[in-house]
């Protein structure tokens, strides 16, 4: 099975920002997307955005607001996620997934380890 990790979060000031990646193991032919999940203690994983990884098209959550970016880099099977102007909200642990585009949902079970993003100040 597809193996995920995820790297690039830390301590950050409100206004700050970060950079995250993701490297998956395998891209089969299923998996047509990519997606960027969040989760705080006590409450489900929540969609942040997702990539097509063959059509130019990405997909936000309404509180990103505008302020992260999705890419990716097909060769190497990574997705980042470039977040600016932090906010304390944005706490939170964020996995990577391969995504059903159409649901917004991941399509296994699958979850890397995550990468802390704490903003603070």
């Amino acid at each position: 099975q597809v193996q995920l990790a995820e790297s690039g979060g830390g301590l950050v000031q409100p206004g700050g920002s970060l950079n995250l990646s993701c490297t998956a193991s395998e891209r089969m032919f299923y998996m047509n997307a990519m997606g960027w999940f969040r989760q705080v203690p006590g409450k489900e994983r929540v969609f942040v955005a997702q990539i097509s990884w063959t059509a130019d098209k990405a997909q936000y959550a309404p509180f990103v607001k505008g302020r992260f970016t999705i890419s990716k880099d097909f060769d190497k099977n990574m997705v980042f996620l470039a977040m600016t102007d932090l906010e304390p909200g944005d706490t939170a642990v964020y996995y990577c997934a391969p995504i059903d585009y159409r649901y917004q949902t991941p399509m296994f079970d699958v979850w890397g380890q995550g990468t802390q993003v704490i903003v603070s100040a």
